[in-house]
């Protein structure tokens, strides 16, 4: 299927990209292609009594389709009013709207609530806010200890240089991507966890 018809079928609309707002510190919206948001639901990490959060969210597409594919509950943030404007929209038709909700916030600021066990991230933003976002992960993770996969589509280098020094972070698996978008090296969904957490078969 094609994105506009993943769309049609969601009874959302988030094709396109946005770049009004963008600047050093928070890049354009870009939606997460539908092949590969199907690769890494069908990859059994995220279920239905999972929490995701999706940072940078846009109009919303990683939330709808993930919640209603895998039946997971999805947490959306993102600082753009215009944008933010449209994922409510797109709440009020979106075929997986009961397990969904958008928050209008800023990365750096935002509390990340103790339900969260999943989190995703397409280059929503700068390297210095992904680390703020971090610290704020690692100190719910602190206040209520509980399995945490973070999820990363098309990782920059300086995301991965970052990641792979963080003490708190070891690298859990890889999806590859590069058959579905075009054979760049990138195309892939790096998955950290947490160390010191057990992802033993339940």
């Amino acid at each position: 299927m094609t994105d506009s018809e993943w769309d049609k079928l969601l009874q959302i609309k988030t094709t396109g990209r946005d770049d009004t707002h963008a600047d050093v510190y928070r890049y354009p919206y870009e939606p997460t292609p539908y092949s590969v948001l199907e690769r890494l639901a069908n990859a059994g990490y995220i279920r239905k009594g999972n929490t995701l959060l999706d940072y940078g969210c846009g109009k919303g597409r990683v939330d709808f389709f993930l919640s209603w594919q895998t039946r997971c509950h999805s947490i959306g943030v993102e600082y753009d009013e215009r944008i933010y404007e449209k994922a409510i929209e797109n709440l009020t038709s979106g075929t997986a709207s009961r397990r969904v909700s958008f928050l209008l916030a800023n990365a750096e600021h935002f509390a990340v609530p103790e339900e969260v066990d999943r989190i995703y991230f397409f280059n929503p933003f700068s390297l210095q806010i992904l680390q703020k976002a971090m610290s704020r992960i690692f100190a719910s993770y602190y206040a209520a200890p509980r399995d945490i996969l973070l999820f990363f589509y098309y990782p920059s280098d300086e995301y991965m240089a970052y990641l792979l020094s963080a003490d708190e972070l070891t690298v859990f698996d890889e999806i590859d991507c590069r058959d579905l978008e075009g054979n760049n090296e990138r195309e892939r969904v790096v998955i950290f966890a947490l160390k010191g957490m057990d992802y033993g078969e339940d």
